[in-house]
């Protein structure tokens, strides 16, 4: 529906590791997330809500070090939600982009009462 966009950097810390020493699962749950969450908004022009996660898969750790990348797309639009796609690769110094995790997030448009409220498609983003 739309071009992939890179909506956020960011590099882990020290904190967000697990007892394993990779980034926490929950962590990259956030940051994606917030980056989905970015995406819908722009694209509902408005407030929006995540209502689901489906098709979660974790394909690489994340470590210590590590730049994110994460990579949002509008895939689908029905009446007040939105699917966003959503791509995270991680920059390691000795290596390539190595791709880590990837979802579908929805999110719902909101009205200034917290409801769902109908989404406007639009052609070209």
């Amino acid at each position: 529906m739309t071009h992939k966009r890179a909506t956020i950097r960011t590099i882990p810390q020290p904190s967000d590791i697990n007892k394993n020493g990779n980034i926490f699962g929950g962590w990259v749950l956030s940051q994606m997330d917030i980056a989905g969450g970015v995406e819908a908004a722009s694209y509902a022009k408005g407030a929006v809500a995540t209502v689901a996660v489906e098709g979660m898969k974790f394909l690489n750790p994340i470590l210590i070090g590590d730049i994110i990348s994460i990579y949002t797309e509008v895939e689908a639009v029905g009446k007040t939600s939105m699917t966003i796609f959503i791509e995270v690769f991680a920059t390691r110094a000795d290596q390539y982009d190595i791709k880590v995790t990837e979802a579908r997030y929805i999110f719902v448009a909101l009205d200034g009462n917290g409801r769902p409220r109908p989404v406007q498609p639009q052609l070209n983003i």
